[in-house]
């Protein structure tokens, strides 16, 4: 039926395939539970949380923690238990059988990894517009990173587009560099939390525009500016700007798990509260599950619970579980 579980070194107990907050606490809490524990991150280790500036809603930081210092600390403690780290994007996943039971192979840009149980903590990516020259001129004035590009952008115009709390703490942040930064939002209030609104106002170098979409940017060979629409008025004018933020919304990054687990329209995988999805052995948790609130507390949480519940099914397959 294949390899045994404890007579073949290569195989693990569990591989977990991405490493932002979920991915990196369900690694710290197998690991501690003794679980030989792979995770597989295709960039950096840290996902969307390590390139925010600053993190001021996790318990414990009354002052706020900068972003890659808070990933960087859960990297090392789950290095510190004994979390194996590779560098590789997953392209495939497919039913393996052991001794023990039903396991899973894991083919990446570089190998082939196995293990009894997985954790699909792959998180999100920004949605893009989809206009005319948002993909042309993208690296050349148009980012879906603040913290990144921002300081390119020094006493320069920018533009930033939508309403909800990444945008709205993105737009505050570049106002750190650029000389004004042009708020582009489809509706006539913001859909930010009420702190961030309030913070918005008051900044003298953010202007609202109400009420318009991006329907193009413009520029040859660099960013020179956007094509707005008023959406109530369908009246469409230019705004100046050498830098365009995009921040409309996340795609989940769960492609390559479409034949093997539930999802919704949307592309989130639904599971059930310990963190199982309909596919015996692979668990979700952060960003790509199905779910209301998107926070890194919230997905250290679930990266916790998706841990715990893929031990308790590992111990089952090896007929050492406590009774």
């Amino acid at each position: 039926m294949g390899k045994d579980w404890d007579k073949n070194g290569d195989l693990y107990d569990i591989i977990i395939i991405g490493g932002g907050p979920a991915g990196l606490t369900a690694g710290i809490y197998s690991a501690r539970a003794k679980m030989k524990t792979l995770l597989l991150e295709k960039m950096m280790v840290g996902g969307q949380a390590a390139i925010t500036e600053t993190i001021e809603n996790y318990p414990g930081f009354p002052e706020g923690i900068a972003g890659p210092e808070l990933t960087e600390r859960m990297r090392e403690q789950a290095a510190k238990f004994g979390v194996d780290f590779f560098d590789a994007e997953v392209k495939k996943i497919r039913d393996q059988a052991f001794e023990t039971g039903r396991g899973f192979a894991v083919s990446t840009d570089q190998e082939e990894y196995s293990a009894l149980a997985l954790i699909a903590a792959t998180g999100a990516q920004p949605s893009s517009l989809g206009i005319p020259g948002e993909k042309r001129l993208t690296g050349k004035g148009v980012s879906y990173c603040a913290t990144c590009d921002g300081p390119f952008f020094r006493d320069q115009d920018i533009v930033v587009a939508g309403g909800g709390d990444t945008a709205v703490e993105e737009a505050l942040f570049l106002t750190k560099f650029g000389k004004k930064v042009s708020l582009v939002h489809r509706r006539d209030r913001l859909r930010a939390t009420k702190i961030l609104q309030e913070r918005a106002s008051a900044n003298p170098k953010i202007e609202f525009v109400w009420d318009s979409v991006l329907t193009e940017v413009m520029g040859d060979n660099n960013v020179e500016g956007v094509k707005v629409k008023n959406v109530k008025t369908e009246k469409e004018r230019e705004i100046a700007a050498k830098g365009v933020f995009v921040f409309v919304g996340i795609v989940p990054n769960t492609e390559f798990l479409k034949d093997l687990v539930e999802m919704d329209e949307s592309g989130y995988i639904i599971t059930d509260e310990n963190m199982q999805t309909r596919q015996e052995g692979i668990f979700a948790c952060g960003d790509a599950r199905k779910k209301l609130l998107r926070q890194v507390v919230t997905a250290c949480g679930e990266g916790a619970t998706a841990a715990f519940s893929a031990q308790h099914y590992i111990e089952e397959l090896k007929g050492i579980a406590y009774k």
